[in-house]
Formats: structure tokens, C-alpha cells, sequence
């Protein structure tokens, strides 16, 4: 079968890999990477405030995604090819891209630990693979950090995020997920596909936090976010 870009379905050349030259020059880019601050992580702070006790420390998340998703931006295909299109080859490759540029970027430079989003038992056994797990694979690797796929467990199953609105996703994946066992870290980077509006890393964090303790740093990372 010849390979075809991702994007725009030209015939792709030798050297190519999943976008044409055109498609990869235009890639939208969000370049988060590079600031602490961006609107991504203060969406996610946003959220982290809003369970914070008065007076508790609480340090600023940082976060991070390689590329913008619209609905109606053909570059979407790129997330939904992984989640979707059963294609790991894609995930693992602009995951890596990723996680390069995160390497490149000194407040990600610590980071020793990586650990997905856990799919439910019965979703997973169903797509044959959780996509933030390849993902994570691929950061890990390239911020020479260790992966632990397992660690957050999925107590209940829970409904499509897909349909819902920001306060119904909150509430869906309320106390969802559970560290199976502490261990040892500095600075935890939780990894999913795309960042909407955040409330499945919300849940996530909450779990780490909670068995590690304040003392370690936690960031999130996605190969796409939403535009706000």
C-alpha cells in the first residue's frame, strides 16, 4: 500500500515519515515547551486551585502538548490516527518529537518519572492498547526517565468524555483512579492524548499528590490540546 501524509493524503516520498514536507512545515505547532507559563498549564493550575485548602502550598504545574487540535483542522488526524486509527507508529513518532523538545527545556530536565493515563481493564482489552501509554513510552524514553505503565490504576469504568462539558467531566472522573503503591520520585509527568479540559490529569494528579505527598513536583503532558 503506498504511504499517504496524514494530513492532506499526498503520496509520501522516501524520506517522508506520516505528513508530506508541506503538512510538516505547517504543523501547528503550540511550542508550550518553552514557558512555564502557558495557557495550557494555567487551565491546569486553574483546576488544581480549585481543590486547594486555604493556605496548603501548592506548587504551579507545568504542562505542555507538541500541537494545537481543532475540529476543523485536518491535523487532528494526527491524535485520532493513534486513538482511533490503531496506527502506535504515529503516536511513537510525534511523541518523540515531543519529547525532544521537552528534554530541551530546563524546567522539564528533572523529570524521573512517567506514568499514563490508565484505560479501564474492559477499553483497553477492546482497542488493544491504551494510547497514552505509547505515548509515555516514547517521552520516557526521551527524557531518559523511567515509565511506569501500571502505576495508576483505573477503579471504575467511566463514561466518554467525548459529549460532556467541562464541570460533567470533572464530576465523571471523580475519584476514577488510584496510586496502586508509592515509590520514590522527584518530578512526575502524567501523559495523555489530548488536553480538552483537563479534568481526567486533574483526577490523576489528585491520586499522585495524595500518595507521594507534597514534596514532589507533578507536570502533565498530551500530544494535543484543545484550543481554549
Amino acid at each position: 500500500m503506498p504511504r499517504e501524509c496524514l494530513v492532506c493524503g499526498r503520496r509520501l516520498g522516501a524520506q517522508e515519515k506520516h505528513l508530506c514536507i508541506w503538512c510538516a512545515a505547517d504543523l501547528p505547532c503550540t511550542w508550550y515547551w518553552e514557558r512555564k507559563h502557558n495557557p495550557m498549564a494555567d487551565r491546569f493550575n486553574a483546576l488544581l486551585e480549585r481543590t486547594r485548602a486555604d493556605g496548603a502550598p501548592l506548587d504551579y504545574a507545568y504542562a505542555a502538548a507538541l500541537l494545537f487540535y481543532h475540529h476543523e483542522n485536518p491535523y487532528k488526524r494526527i491524535p485520532q490516527a493513534l486513538k482511533y486509527g490503531h496506527n502506535l507508529s504515529v503516536g511513537r513518532y510525534f511523541a518523540a518529537r515531543l519529547g525532544i523538545v521537552m528534554g530541551q527545556a530546563g524546567h522539564f530536565a528533572d523529570v524521573d518519572t512517567v506514568i499514563p493515563v490508565p484505560l479501564h481493564w474492559w477499553r483497553k482489552w477492546r482497542r488493544g492498547y491504551n494510547q497514552a501509554e505509547v505515548i509515555a513510552a516514547a517521552l520516557a524514553k526521551a527524557l531518559h526517565a523511567r515509565l511506569r505503565a501500571h502505576a495508576l490504576v483505573r477503579v471504575r469504568r467511566t463514561r466518554s468524555q467525548t459529549r460532556l462539558r467541562a464541570e460533567a467531566r470533572l464530576k465523571n472522573t471523580e475519584g476514577v483512579f488510584r496510586l496502586r503503591h508509592p515509590f520514590p520520585a522527584r518530578h512526575v509527568l502524567l501523559v495523555d492524548d489530548t488536553f480538552t479540559t483537563g479534568a481526567t490529569l486533574y483526577a490523576c494528579y489528585n491520586a499522585v499528590r495524595k500518595a507521594l505527598g507534597p514534596s514532589v513536583r507533578i507536570s502533565v503532558a498530551t500530544l494535543a490540546v484543545v484550543e481554549a
